[in-house]
């Protein structure tokens, strides 16, 4: 074998085959640590995205009242929408500012640090929002609400760089499923906390706001028990003796070894270890497949058709005859079932590969949107029809959670190494919430252009996604970070053999 591949796959040839096997299970401690971090992490995110669809009447009750008391008038109803819809949307500004300084407080700081400061936004918003109804001071509930996209935005970018970090190779990709299971858990907590029977009650929406606390001193209470991430300790610190006290918490005393052995190959692939910034890693050449592709999956996370069916899903719950006192319950169930499929994804994730579950998601997704197109286009043809929009509904919720909802963030974190993959969560989050914030704005219009018919555009976008992951992408389970990175390398230098013989063929 020429020398130059030998030094590029060197990793991939002195990996340590020494027969053990591969536990079953990863440690207590591992799954314990995980927890911590999702609880104030991505979980705030999913809570916050549902809660405030509970109290949206009252909301607009005290607006209106506090409008009264000030200006001796009723709000204009243009004036009362545009405030409303400054209250939600302005958590995604919050989350936007949050992603671009999560990558960076998180070299700063560390991925645990930062996790325990980001808490303050929490209690500062919480504190913030349940004064708004007792003051008289609607414009706390929008500083509140950014001040919680804030806090949603760094945990979005810091959660999944712990989760990816603190993971040994076998269990990396169930591990990071832990950031898609917690955001569910807090779209569904959202959900069951803002019912009538808990917290949904006229009198009580400022306390329902104010339980994003709860998460948050959570947090504080458990996740100093667990180390900071290892890779960060010894790549970014030159911490040796922490970095091998975390693996033994983390890992255990039998893997610890081995797992230290795979970081310090990376370190030393890291010649001058410097983090990189966002721009710096869009100028990189050498790894620009890798960031046109995680660019692409978090862009296609959003543009495809998840936040249309979630806002879309009450007209069809409508128009099947059920009740709008059971469409909170209806919808519950709907988040019940993103959450059994996140935890299935999490359990064969490891077995069947990250490129095999994304890309039979988007597959499913391209074929339930044709679905949704036919049933929405013959809703009156049968009695029948309506309930094969819900059950489109179901289908296409269980196959986002199946691969691109939990798939997208873990391929974030394997695709790069240690110097870029702080920068990588920075242009990955920052194109999802952009993204997030345009499809928020566009959907209403889209409806009213193309009407059933707009389902037709997120199946192009699935469709597209499901090409280009299955000629570009290449399997990531049980590979570490280098050896994706050498794969990459070189099937870049296949594609560059290959474009140069037919060029000689051509001028012959």
């Amino acid at each position: 074998m020429p020398k130059e591949f030998t030094d590029e796959f060197e990793p991939l040839l002195i990996k340590d085959f020494n027969g053990q096997k591969q536990p079953k299970l990863p440690n207590r401690s591992l799954v314990l640590a995980a927890c911590a971090a999702c609880i104030g992490g991505t979980f705030q995110f999913g809570y916050n995205i549902s809660v405030i669809n509970a109290p949206t009447t009252h909301v607009h009750h005290f607006i209106n009242q506090t409008w009264i008391e000030r200006y001796q008038t009723g709000i204009p109803e243009s004036v009362l929408t545009l405030l409303w819809s400054t209250i939600v949307s302005i958590f995604t500004i919050g989350g936007l500012l949050g992603v671009t300084v999560g990558g960076t407080l998180s070299v700063k700081h560390g991925r645990k640090g930062t996790l325990l400061v980001n808490n303050a936004f929490a209690i500062i918003a919480a504190l913030l929002m349940g004064l708004s109804y007792p003051t008289g001071y609607f414009e706390l509930l929008i500083i509140g609400r950014f001040i919680t996209g804030l806090n949603a935005g760094i945990g979005l970018c810091v959660q999944p760089l712990y989760l990816g970090e603190i993971a040994p190779t076998a269990f990396r990709g169930a591990m990071g499923m832990g950031t898609s299971i917690s955001i569910t858990l807090g779209l569904l907590a959202g959900q069951v906390v803002g019912l009538k029977e808990l917290l949904g009650k006229e009198d009580s929406w400022p306390i329902l706001l104010a339980t994003t606390c709860v998460p948050a001193f959570l947090q504080l209470l458990i996740l100093p028990w667990f180390p900071e991430s290892p890779r960060y300790l010894l790549i970014d610190r030159g911490d040796s003796e922490g970095c091998r006290k975390a693996l033994k918490q983390l890992h255990g005393v039998s893997r610890c070894d081995g797992e230290l052995d795979d970081i310090e190959k990376e370190k030393r692939g890291l010649a001058d270890f410097k983090a990189k910034t966002p721009r710096e890693l869009l100028c990189d050449r050498s790894i620009r497949l890798q960031v046109l592709t995680v660019m692409l999956l978090n862009v296609a996370q959003q543009l495809n058709g998840i936040n249309a069916i979630y806002f879309y899903a009450n007209y069809l719950f409508t128009q099947s005859g059920i009740s709008a006192e059971r469409i909170p319950y209806v919808t519950i169930g709907t988040g019940a079932c993103e959450l059994v499929t996140a935890l299935t994804c999490g359990i064969v994730i490891d077995r069947l590969g990250r490129k095999v579950l994304i890309m039979g998601g988007y597959i499913l997704m391209s074929i339930c949107c044709i679905l949704f197109t036919l049933t929405l286009s013959y809703q009156r043809a049968s009695p029948i029809v309506p309930y094969l929009s819900i059950a489109s509904v179901f289908a296409f919720i269980l196959s986002f959670g199946l691969g691109p909802g939990g798939v997208t963030n873990i391929l974030t974190t394997e695709l790069f190494t240690q110097a870029t993959r702080p920068a990588a969560y920075i242009i990955a989050g920052s194109l999802n919430w952009l993204s997030f914030f345009l499809i928020s704005m566009v959907f209403p219009f889209l409806v009213v252009w193309l009407e059933q018919y707009c389902f037709l555009v997120f199946m192009a976008v699935c469709t597209c996604m499901a090409i280009y992951i299955f000629f570009v992408l290449p399997e990531t389970k049980n590979k570490t970070f280098i050896e994706i990175q050498n794969e990459f390398k070189s099937s870049k230098k296949a594609r560059t053999v290959d474009g140069t013989g037919m060029k000689r063929l051509l001028s012959i």
